[in-house]
């Protein structure tokens, strides 16, 4: 199944808004914030893959390099040489689309290369001047995220007058600068950053007026899978007990129209979408109103 074969169909039900899609988070790394070290190996990163993709995942997100707070950049060569396996092993035995998570140009171009089918980059296009280029050669789709600082220090006392606003102006203006380069609007998709250089209020408040972002146009990707917030909102949570408040705000993201959702717990988390697909998609309703 080609690249074309595996996402077009993907990018059809988000613009239609179908159903939503589901990314699955694979960190191959040993440090990221919840997993991290539990995917290290070929052989867990290939299981957990198949795992994910069985109970419902559309796309595998493949990162190797954590954007925790205050985690620090790894050289793209060490970036390449945890993902570009897991990738071929990916390829080479599952249907599923695959998406790498990287801020870098080199390795984005690496991993298309080795199948990957588009791009998440947490930067938002600042990181790496190539990386638009890259995605614009490759046809690939990109979601570009607000990340205001670099992930080592991207908490240090986050501020803004209106947070929504702030972000919104990032992502039209990040959005405007793919398509200069070439990146048609189609395959653009933008994701907040939820618990990226923003505090637990900033937060909460992107997702109270998440229908804002969502009337900018574009696919909106939303990513509060475990996210601190959902911890400190219940009473400092550690993040194994983090499943209800995640399922939570996946609910009301899609409510509120967010497209994709990017989660670790798929198998709980493609239920929540399902139900609630099943109460606010036009689409998804009629289906039981023709069959009762």
């Amino acid at each position: 199944m080609s690249k074309k074969q595996r996402m077009t169909p993907l990018m059809e039900i988000i613009h239609k808004g179908e159903r939503t899609v589901l990314m699955g988070i694979l960190n191959v790394t040993p440090d990221s914030f919840s997993d991290g070290g539990q995917y290290e190996t070929m052989e867990a990163a290939l299981h957990h893959a198949e795992e994910m993709a069985r109970d419902g995942a559309d796309i595998i997100d493949v990162g190797g390099e954590s954007t925790r707070p205050g985690s620090e950049p790894v050289a793209a060569s060490e970036e390449m040489k945890r993902v570009l396996p897991v990738i071929h092993a990916i390829r080479d035995n599952l249907p599923v689309a695959i998406s790498i998570d990287t801020m870098k140009a080199s390795v984005a171009r690496s991993a298309l290369d080795a199948g990957a089918d588009m791009v998440n980059d947490v930067s938002g296009l600042t990181a790496d001047p190539e990386m638009a280029a890259v995605v614009a050669s490759a046809e690939a789709p990109i979601c570009l995220m607000h990340l205001p600082s670099p992930p080592r220090v991207m908490q240090h006392n986050p501020v803004y007058r209106d947070v929504v606003a702030e972000v919104k102006a990032f992502l039209l203006r990040q959005a405007e600068a793919a398509r200069t380069t070439g990146i048609s609007v189609e395959r653009l998709i933008l994701d907040p950053g939820f618990g990226f250089g923003k505090t637990a209020g900033h937060n909460l408040e992107l997702l109270h007026r998440l229908r804002e972002l969502v009337d900018m146009g574009y696919p909106i990707m939303i990513g509060t899978s475990r996210k601190s917030t959902i911890g400190r909102v219940l009473g400092e949570l550690p993040i194994q007990d983090r499943l209800e408040g995640t399922a939570a705000t996946v609910a009301l993201a899609i409510a509120a129209g967010a497209a994709i959702i990017r989660v670790h717990d798929v198998r709980e988390m493609a239920r929540v979408a399902r139900m609630t697909d099943a109460v606010v998609r036009d689409s998804a309703r009629a289906r039981w109103l023709h069959n009762e």
